[in-house]
């Protein structure tokens, strides 16, 4: 029985940066962070993840009419668990590269201060 070396939960996250996702970080009102989130616009919709801790993680992608990217209440896939589960199936989604969301060019996120961020499809 072969061993499978651990998921590199570090290198899992630069691959997710190469790919395009942008990263905010949702503070609470005394400027607490309270997750990490990633977030990449693309062809046909967006790819979430959040990470509220290493073995806390949840991804989705969501299709691009979903206008709360951060509390969605519909998506096309999702999984939740630890980092080293979710960022390898995350990372192993196919590419779409059609739909309105290419066309919108991205999707507007909260940020910090009830500020938004716009995040440009990639």
């Amino acid at each position: 029985m072969t061993s499978q070396a651990p998921f590199d939960v570090e290198a899992g996250l630069r691959a997710l940066i190469a790919r395009g996702y942008q990263f905010v970080h949702p503070s609470d009102e005394h400027g607490e962070i309270l997750a990490v989130v990633g977030v990449r616009a693309h062809g046909c919709g967006v790819d979430v993840i959040r990470l509220n801790a290493e073995d806390d993680v949840v991804a989705m992608r969501l299709p691009e009419t979903e206008e709360q990217v951060l509390a969605p209440r519909t998506w096309r896939w999702r999984l939740d668990g630890p980092a080293a589960e979710v960022l390898p199936a995350l990372l192993a989604l196919p590419e779409e590269t059609a739909g309105p969301a290419a066309r919108s060019g991205g999707c507007w996120v909260p940020g910090r201060g009830g500020r938004a961020k716009w995040l440009a499809t990639c």
